[in-house]
């Protein structure tokens, strides 16, 4: 984790939770160093940190992320480090909550979408815009789909529609929609909640699983999560506590 953030982002460690605010200007565009700093924030959190919470002090999400690329690769660079941080938010061991209320677009709505909850105002707007200025948003289109659907998918990178928190709830682009600032902020504070009462072992074996078997046919995944299920019922003890020798063993999936 770096030792300082770079402006327009806030970190603040309250316990287990990292609270992360976007507060840079009106459109919050994020910067490559904010990028960065949030990429380490979650690949090296502070020590018993279990939930990162990202949110804004603006009226606006985040409108997008700076573009300062000229060259091939420089672009190539910056694209580099905007996967690295959509790979972070859904492959780090801590759990993400977004709270969203206001508009979020581009690089922006891509933030929201991938934390592992978001809760978004049913009045902010979602939307891709790069097809306004002639990109398509490839990078976007990597993990889209299979939040979305391949028909939503390109139709709303192709068509920069806007939809507001109810729709994105809908699609699957947000967890769910509530109406009003004050309550985006209180779900929020339930969702963090409600994770801080189960076992942490328990739920980064939830995300790994996950991310391990993502794309992966069923089969092979029902053969690894027997595997994984017999395991973890070995590690934890008729008292309910688990057995720290056995905590970190690898598995392959079962042939």
């Amino acid at each position: 984790m770096e030792a300082r953030p770079p402006d327009g982002l806030r970190v603040e460690l309250e316990g287990p939770v990292v609270r992360v605010t976007l507060d840079r200007d009106d459109e919050n565009l994020v910067s490559m160093a904010m990028c960065r700093c949030l990429t380490s924030l979650l690949l090296d959190p502070p020590e018993d940190a279990r939930v990162l919470h990202l949110r804004s002090s603006r009226k606006a999400f985040c409108l997008g992320r700076d573009r300062g690329g000229a060259g091939v690769d420089e672009l190539r660079a910056e694209a580099s480090v905007l996967v690295e941080l959509n790979q972070a938010l859904s492959g780090a061991e801590l759990f993400t909550v977004a709270e969203v209320s206001g508009d979020a677009a581009g690089f922006g709505a891509g933030l929201a979408a991938l934390c592992d909850v978001s809760v978004a105002s049913g009045s902010a707007r979602f939307w891709f815009p790069e097809v306004e200025i002639g990109l398509a948003p490839t990078v976007v289109l990597a993990w889209l789909p299979q939040l979305v659907g391949r028909r939503e998918a390109i139709r709303l990178t192709a068509t920069a529609a806007r939809v507001d928190g109810w729709e994105a709830a809908k699609l699957g682009l947000v967890t769910k929609a509530v109406a009003g600032a004050d309550a985006v902020a209180q779900a929020a504070r339930e969702e963090i909640d409600a994770l801080l009462r189960h076992d942490p072992d328990a739920q980064r074996e939830i995300k790994a699983f996950v991310r391990d078997t993502e794309g992966v046919a069923r089969s092979v995944a029902e053969h690894l999560g027997v595997d994984r299920l017999a395991l973890g019922a070995l590690r934890t003890d008729a008292s309910g506590h688990r057995s720290p020798t056995m905590r970190e063993a690898p598995l392959a999936p079962s042939t």
